[in-house]
């Protein structure tokens, strides 16, 4: 029981950081795609202003899932990270030269830096989502066991390549449905719609990508197929579905924030779908929950461990959220120190 529990915390991190990490990952795909200097001048501004508050703290995610994997899972933790080692290394490498790029691009005085920094951050932001979506495929096509060595196969499948793909499709909608809402709370109308339409592009790319995943996972993935189409797996799908249909719909007229809700539900709800689909195993399907799981001692004290981390950091994390998202995060400008400096009241 407390093993499925702690499962289940697990999936609900990874949903947590495909839609948070994800976002950032997403707003530095429209940063490489946005054009030349002049061009993209001012979606890379709404990129940098939007990023800037949050972009470090949304990490807290992934070492959250690092700990209860290696923890809570330890022969899942190894299993992975033995047979996976090489899309998860260049996965890493990605987050470190993304954040990099991000902290070295603004300060530096040289445009070839700006550019060089611009670059790296951009790139890394389309590759770090696809390397982690092709492990999650490796998994979820059941192609790695305990004692599995590492093979190329194991991470560049039919099915590896699609989650890969669906990884970058699915952080570039958020992406872009967060940066529309910013635009919107900055006053530029012009960024909204430039944001707007790029969402509805994703959103139909992420439709397209769900469909064809699904009839490869057929023949690929057959387990993970059968949870999709059946129980507790289809309902979430369905949800993603609903969600989809809706956030279209918002997309088309001005929505305020709501889009960035139904956004996050569709990642979400197809995130925690896969991993209803994949019950009772946590590799379909050689290890079940059970068997990965860690001594029961462990788990309890992870259980409680756990708590305490979403009592204690769960709301300071919301608040940050929420305080961005109103726009309570701005950084001070040349005329805010000016002001500061007269000794005025005001």
């Amino acid at each position: 029981m407390t093993a499925d529990l702690i499962a289940v915390v697990l999936l609900l991190a990874v949903a947590a950081y495909a839609c948070a990490g994800g976002t950032d990952y997403g707003a530095g795909f429209w940063d490489l795609t946005a054009g030349g200097a002049e061009r993209g001048k001012r979606p890379r501004w709404l990129i940098d202003h939007a990023m800037a508050p949050v972009w470090e703290v949304n990490n807290v995610w992934l070492i959250f899932i690092f700990v209860i994997m290696w923890t809570g899972f330890p022969v899942l933790f190894q299993t992975v990270f033995s047979a996976m080692w090489l899309p998860l290394a260049l996965a890493a490498v990605g987050m470190v030269l993304r954040g990099a790029g991000f902290a070295l691009r603004k300060p530096s005085r040289r445009i070839a830096g700006r550019r060089l920094y611009g670059a790296v951050f951009a790139i890394a932001s389309l590759l770090t989502p696809f390397f982690l979506g092709a492990a999650v495929g490796g998994v979820a096509s059941g192609r790695v066991s305990p004692g599995t060595q590492a093979s190329a196969d194991a991470w560049s499948n039919p099915t590896s390549i699609l989650f890969g793909l669906l990884a970058i499709a699915a952080t570039a909608l958020l992406g872009a449905v967060f940066l529309a809402a910013d635009a919107r709370r900055f006053d530029a109308p012009d960024l909204d719609a430039y944001f707007r339409r790029r969402a509805l592009g994703a959103l139909a790319v992420v439709a397209v990508l769900a469909v064809i995943t699904l009839f490869v996972t057929h023949g690929d993935a057959p387990h993970v197929w059968h949870g999709l189409t059946h129980g507790v797996g289809l309902v979430f799908v369905v949800l993603a579905g609903v969600a989809t249909l809706v956030t279209a719909w918002l997309l088309l007229r001005t929505s305020g924030g709501w889009s960035r809700i139904t956004a996050v539900g569709v990642v979400a709800s197809a995130v925690i779908a896969w991993g209803m689909a994949q019950r009772p195993y946590l590799i379909p399907t050689s290890l079940t929950v059970a068997e990965g799981a860690g001594a029961a001692t462990t788990l309890r004290w992870l259980a409680l461990v756990t708590l305490v981390a979403v009592l204690l950091v769960g709301p300071a994390v919301a608040l940050l959220y929420w305080l961005d998202t109103h726009g309570e995060l701005e950084p001070l400008t040349d005329a805010d120190l000016t002001r500061g400096g007269t000794g005025d009241d005001g």
